[in-house]
This record gives C-alpha cells, structure tokens and sequence, in this order.
C-alpha cells in the first residue's frame, strides 16, 4: 500500500529549525512575520492549472500596512519567471503565479525592508508531484559495483572497540562509545550505542547522521521503549570529543567533504559512507542482546539519504524513517531543474560538471538505491525545502516500490514539527516492537 498523508502546518504551535541538514533546533521567530500560501488547500495542483499565491506582513499578530513588497515566483531552485512590486495590507494582497505544463513546483518568495532589518517568506506549489519521474539513471554496472565492494568490505576484520560510558547509563539503559574498523584495515566508524537494561533479545535501530562534523549522545529514548539503538557519525573519528574539535574540522579539513575524490567511484568520500552504515549493520547483528531479526534505520536530510542507501544495499533492514532525503537526482541542475543536496551541479556554485563527475555521481544518487529498497518505509517533508528541494526528493520516492507512506508537512523547510518527530519514533517502535 502507498499512501500520501498531507499535514496542515496551522495545526501545530512549535516547530524545529534545521539550521544544518541534521541538526535540529528551535526556528528563529522574527519580529516580522511575511506569511505566503499558495491560494489551493494543500497547496497542490494538477499539472496545467493555475497556482496563485498570497501574502500577508503581521507585527504581534496584526497586519501591518504600507511595506513595499517585492515577489518573485519561479520553479524550484530555478531563476524567476517574473517579479512584482506590491504593497502590504489589511487584509492578503494576491500574487500572479503561473501554471506548469509538467509534474515539478512552483516557489513564490516575497521579501521586504523593516526598518533597517530585511525580512522574506516563501510559499512552493505542487503540480502532480507523484508523477515527477527522475532525471538520474543507474549504471548498467551499478548493482556489480557494490557487490563487489561489499563482498571487500566483509574481509576486513570488524575488530570492535567497546567503552562503556558510565557517566550515561541510567538503570534502564547502558550506554557505549564504539567502533569498528571499515573500508581499509586502520579506517574505523563511531558511534554511541544504547542498550535497554535486561536478558533481551531486543530490536533495533541505526540512526544515520545529517550532514556536517559533531559529537553524538546515543538515543536512550529508544532503549528505554525496549530497542537497542546504534547512533553513527560517518567521519571516522570519536564521536565523543569536544565540540571544537568538530568546528575545526568542519571549517578545515572537512570543508567541502562532499565533494572529495569526484571524479572517483573507488575514492569518492561516499563510498566509506555507504560502506560504513553497513559495517554499523554488521555489528548491531554481532550483539547478544539483538534479537536477530528486527532492524530499522533512521535519519534526516543526508541521514534521511543513507536510510534509504542503507535499506537498498541490505536487506536486513526491515523498516526505515527518513525525513527530508539529501543525494537525490544528484544531476537535475544539468538538466534545468532542481538537483538534491549538496547541489553539486549548480552552475551558482561554480562546482565543476566533468563527465567524470558526472559518472561518478550515478553509483551515489539515492534515486537508483531507492530503485532497490524492499522494506517498508516512513517518509516526511516539506514542500518550502530549499536545502533538499522537493523536486529531487519526489524523484527518489516515485520509484520506491515497496510500501510507504509520506507525510507531507507543505510549509516547512528543511526543518521539522515536534509531531513529525514523534510520529517517525512511534511508527518505528509500532514497527519493531512485537
């Protein structure tokens, strides 16, 4: 069964920012609030029909009169089509949108000037998004490819490091900083695993992290609901060092990781990613604890993206939650319209769109792992995303063929509702707890 499920923001009061793509916190509220919507409930239209927008400027809940407003509408991440000048009121003052003539989504941003601050709201329309097809195709070798490099990951001895973190564990949970060797013989992934307190056996869960450099704490919360969870970072160093360490490495050697070795499926830094999540699944089975059988995977945004690689490349995994996947349709930008995160082929960012590049992406584009998954799979996100656009996402999720389910939250961002998150952690609990 696959199933769409539309979840109006207005019903929720709190909501998380995603100021990177993984890291959750509160959104910044504004002074000045520029609210836009697309003029249809649900903001989503056939292909062909005429989407239009509003705006509205509040101050305390009021409007406020008089702002010179300055709108542009165009499709997602794309440059506008056409612009206006109008001035805020009373009560919404409409916006010209525009029809689409193929499945994709159409973004109104107004922006203006309050006093000396500048300020800006957005609004993206759906045009039969279940119908966007990828532009992304899988190699004819593509499915060799890991085979192989799985099959060479499996003889390098795991040889895991185990320290129990006392200072974390409670009566209900044991908590452990580990590590196990993957990739090459030296090379090792990180993580904090949690493990509820009794004889077991225990489901469990690999969350996989966003995008960027940071320490990790382990989620307890799941093992205190009875499910052992492994929480990775995907760098290879501790994940329980100072946070500047992180920092450091973030503006220095690590900046730009993304990109590393391009121009080389065997080097591309994804490869020991991918691999990486793997090996993690290989240790979660070694545990006596484990029950065996019930395993699901997690994240958002590049988490969001290794959840699916992850079920793609093995089918252990029984179930995954994935908000918000980044790596999808990686080439859309050199196709005219929107590629996923990191934009590698976005001619604003300069980056360099070699037919090696090019090639080289395809073996890492979440689409064609997608193309592979089995398991049943929860998925959520918005259609306001600017970091991991609609586009790119729809086209990864339309060639899913196992169940899923998507809830869709259209005025978000890359960010999340408290609900949305409640909602992932008790679909994998439903899902793993028998």
């Amino acid at each position: 069964m696959k199933r769409t499920y539309r979840i109006h923001a207005a019903l929720f009061c709190a909501a998380f920012f995603h100021a990177l793509p993984a890291l959750l916190a509160q959104p910044q509220r504004e002074l000045i609030q520029v609210v836009v919507s697309a003029d249809r409930e649900g903001w989503t239209y056939r292909t062909g029909e005429q989407a239009g927008f509003t705006v509205t400027v509040l101050r305390d809940g009021m409007p406020v009169e008089g702002l010179e407003l300055s709108a542009e509408v165009g499709y997602d991440m794309m440059p506008p089509l056409h612009t206006e000048t109008l001035q805020s009121g009373k009560t919404a003052r409409a916006i010209r949108g525009a029809a689409m003539s193929m499945p994709g989504f159409l973004r109104c941003i107004v922006r203006t000037q309050y006093g000396d601050r500048a300020y800006s709201g957005m609004a993206t329309a759906a045009f039969s998004p279940g119908e966007i097809a990828p532009v992304a195709g899988m190699p004819a070798d593509f499915r060799e490819f890991w085979k192989e490099a799985i099959e060479a990951n499996s003889r390098i001895p795991a040889d895991p490091i185990v320290t129990l973190m006392p200072e974390r564990c409670t009566d209900k949970v044991r908590v452990y900083h580990v590590s196990v060797q993957n990739f090459q013989p030296g090379s090792r992934i990180y993580g904090i695993l949690c493990v509820p307190a009794g004889e077991g056996p225990f489901p469990a869960v690999l969350e996989v992290p966003g995008a960027g450099i940071r320490p990790y704490s382990g989620r307890t919360d799941l093992a205190e609901a009875g499910i052992i969870s492994l929480q990775i970072g995907i760098h290879g160093i501790p994940v329980n060092l100072d946070p500047g360490v992180y920092q450091d490495l973030m503006r220095g050697a690590l900046n730009g990781y993304w990109t590393f070795n391009l121009d080389d499926r065997d080097q591309y830094y994804f490869k020991r990613v991918y691999l990486g999540c793997l090996r993690a699944i290989d240790y979660i089975f070694s545990l006596p604890a484990f029950d065996g059988v019930n395993l699901g995977v997690t994240g958002g945004s590049q988490g969001g993206a290794l959840s699916i690689v992850t079920a793609g490349l093995d089918s252990r995994v029984k179930c995954l939650a994935a908000f918000y996947p980044a790596l999808c349709d990686l080439t859309g930008y050199v196709h005219g319209r929107a590629g996923g995160w990191p934009h590698m082929f976005r001619e604003e960012n300069g980056w360099d769109r070699s037919e090696d590049r090019i090639a080289t992406a395809a073996y890492f584009d979440v689409v064609n792992f997608a193309r592979m998954v089995a398991a049943p799979g929860w998925y959520s996100w918005g259609f306001n995303d600017t970091v991991c656009p609609p586009t790119s996402m729809y086209a990864a999720y339309n060639v899913i063929s196992a169940p899923r389910e998507l809830f869709l939250f259209p005025q978000t961002g890359h960010w999340t509702f408290p609900e949305q998150r409640d909602m992932a952690r008790e679909w994998l609990i439903g899902r793993l707890v028998k």
